[in-house]
């Protein structure tokens, strides 16, 4: 996955009204995302300065449609998981993260703990790290698929019926790929494309491939790398990874 892994044409740029109805909320807390100064709606503040580019520089040039900065943020958000689940980061990337803003709520805190480890690691460290925690001799600590959460194997049912949406909302894998699409990278990269328009899709459709592909497993995943005994900076990625989610959770459950 050292480009790319999915890539699909920019269609048209989502009004306020249907953001909302794909997130499940109102057209105005929709609006007023960037500005809500509670635990359920994601602080624009708290979320990384880090443009597209640098986080993923291997990413084809697309510029994604106009989006407000509450989407913005979330795609952002994922797109940082993505990158550190895809691999360690090098030196200049551990610099960068080591510059993310926080502010006083919990991911907000988790933010500058990730960055507080950022500053502490060193490239070398956290490539041994990657490796202990998702390659191994074997395997490693953790498997971050789909699939293996709920089955306890890998290419099973779940990873087909993922496959399946995704023929449905028309994202393909880039090809020569190797990394089956229910990896914990994948599904972040897919939900930061859904966020920020580089997918289009119909209303209710974000929320649906949430609900489907990540809210049955990927908190755990999270909480895993959390307690992981091979984790150091990994452990701060889980945290941010379970803060964030539970906030998308608790953000597409309001009420229309």
């Amino acid at each position: 996955m050292g480009e790319r892994v999915l890539q699909n044409p920019i269609l048209v740029a989502a009004g306020a009204a249907e953001r909302a109805r794909r997130m499940g909320t109102s057209e105005a807390s929709v609006s007023n995302w960037p500005s809500a100064r509670t635990e359920r709606v994601l602080s624009v503040e708290a979320v990384m300065d880090v443009e597209r580019a640098v986080l993923w520089p291997d990413a084809d040039g697309e510029q994604p449609v106009a989006i407000d900065d509450g989407d913005a943020a979330r795609a952002q958000e994922y797109l940082l998981l993505a990158m550190l689940l895809t691999r360690a980061p090098d030196a200049a990337t551990l610099g960068r993260i080591a510059r993310l803003h926080g502010d006083a709520t919990p991911l907000g805190q988790a933010h500058l703990a990730l960055a507080q480890a950022a500053e502490n690691a060193s490239d070398e460290k956290t490539e041994r790290e990657f490796f202990n925690l998702f390659i191994g001799v074997g395997r490693g600590a953790l498997a971050p698929y789909g699939s293996y959460y709920l089955t306890g194997f890998l290419n099973e049912r779940p990873l087909a019926r993922l496959r399946q949406d995704l023929r449905v909302l028309g994202i393909e894998r880039t090809e020569g790929q190797a990394e089956p699409e229910d990896h914990a990278a994948v599904l972040c990269e897919i939900m930061s494309g859904l966020a920020d328009g580089q997918f289009a899709v119909v209303p209710m459709a974000q929320q649906q491939f949430f609900e489907r592909h990540l809210v049955p497993w990927i908190g755990r995943f999270f909480t895993d790398l959390e307690r992981a005994e091979a984790a150091d900076f990994y452990r701060h990625v889980g945290t941010v990874g379970r803060l964030f989610l539970e906030i998308e959770t608790e953000a597409f459950a309001l009420p229309t």
